[in-house]
């Protein structure tokens, strides 16, 4: 058992249910992952594994047909799922984020609507705030919701980008303006509504189309798309919550738990690129001796395996806080924000380690080479966690007087 990423006070059921994901992903990820990356193909058999093994509802509650579980529990299984393939957590981090804003901010009829189908991975869901012409600047969003007078009909009009899962999901979560005039305020002017559509490409609902897979450099097999909207109609019943205005403050909430996800997939690559390094390390020889009995090399090794433990025990830490019903956005932010860093660091070095051999696609670090990049501004860039964490932590250290 590794040193590493270990987490203390884990009860019997969260060590069980840990070793069951680690076995899966030794066993079915890890050996399938570079073809499909190759591919660019979607890995529907491992995805309907781990719908038997009901980690789509991994953090529904059990009375809405999940397991229950907690963030804490969630992180580690996506920081192991990571481990083997970045792109395999990308499809359930998406999913968890909408039906974890569905628990917190839906209304009942929501709940009882979507949580159960989503608990077994029948719906799968996906959220969208980007669009082409903003990044970190959600102020800035375009896409538009027009009530019809005073009904309880709307119209969408508007197109959004970087959708993780805009293909394959069937219920996305939409950040859109509502300007009702009753706040000078953007961010309460902004609304999410509950798209339901077909998974595919094309027209996928009235109104509603996804052009095809956005070509990436990494983080391939899972589709991330554009979603464009053109007169859809929807009603009241499909905003989160019910009430409009409220979109902002929901999606931001959700980001806040992704931070934490994004944070342990990072710290599931970084993981596996200190394992391949420290493997290829004891097997090639240079100069009469295994590279790892170089000090330069040694010296690495203790770099990387450094920044996987500070970059696991930051994110635990984010999670459990979570779970105890405290307000984490400093940690999360630290956590997102260190352990990013520290991934594409981990990789590199790793990369260093296996010299002319890591550029080359026979070995697994050359895809984790492209995919760690992604990570670095994922859930928000380390621009925005620094000024969250700035912000906050003035919050906590005003002077007085």
């Amino acid at each position: 058992m590794s040193r590493l990423q270990t987490t203390d006070g884990l009860t019997e059921e969260q060590v069980e249910l840990l070793k069951l994901v680690k076995e899966f992903v030794d066993e079915q990820i890890i050996p399938a992952a570079t073809e499909l990356e190759h591919k660019d193909e979607y890995p529907q058999r491992i995805v309907d594994q781990m719908k038997e093994m009901g980690i789509f509802g991994l953090m529904i509650p059990e009375e809405y047909g999940g397991l229950g579980e907690s963030l804490l529990t969630y992180a580690l299984c996506v920081e192991e799922i990571a481990r083997g393939w970045m792109s395999v957590s990308g499809i359930i981090n998406t999913h968890f984020i909408v039906a974890y804003m569905i628990l917190q901010h839906g209304t009942e009829e929501q709940k009882q609507r979507y949580l159960p189908k989503m608990a077994t991975g029948e719906i799968r869901g996906a959220f969208s705030m980007s669009e082409p012409a903003l990044g970190s600047d959600v102020a800035a969003i375009k896409t538009k919701a027009v009530r019809d007078g005073d009904s309880d009909n709307w119209t969408i009009d508007g197109q959004k980008m970087w959708l993780t899962n805009g293909g394959s999901a069937n219920l996305v979560a939409v950040l859109v303006r509502t300007e009702l005039g009753e706040s000078d305020s953007p961010y309460r002017n902004m609304t999410t509504f509950l798209i339901e559509k077909e998974s595919g490409f094309g027209e996928t609902a009235q109104g509603v189309t996804v052009p095809g897979k956005i070509e990436k450099m990494g983080y391939k097999g899972v589709d991330t798309t554009e979603l464009v909207f053109q007169g859809h109609k929807t009603s009241t019943a499909q905003i989160l919550g019910g009430v409009p205005g409220k979109g902002f403050y929901q999606m931001m909430d959700g980001v806040e738990v992704g931070r934490v996800n994004v944070a342990a997939r990072a710290c599931g690559v970084s993981m596996r690129a200190f394992e391949l390094g420290i493997s290829y390390a004891q097997q090639r020889e240079t100069f009469g001796k295994k590279i790892a009995e170089h000090q330069g090399i040694l010296f690495r090794l203790a770099d990387m395996a450094t920044k996987v433990e500070a970059s696991h025990q930051m994110m635990v830490k984010a999670a459990r806080l979570k779970d105890a019903g405290e307000r984490n956005d400093l940690e999360a932010g630290m956590a997102k924000y260190l352990a990013a860093e520290n991934c594409a660091d981990v990789v590199e070095q790793s990369f260093r380690v296996h010299g002319g051999y890591g550029y080359s696609k026979e070995y697994e670090i050359e895809r984790l080479y492209r995919e760690a990049p992604m990570l670095l501004i994922g859930e928000g860039t380390a621009e925005i966690q620094k000024m969250i964490i700035g912000r906050r932590l003035l919050e906590d250290y005003r002077l007085k007087g």
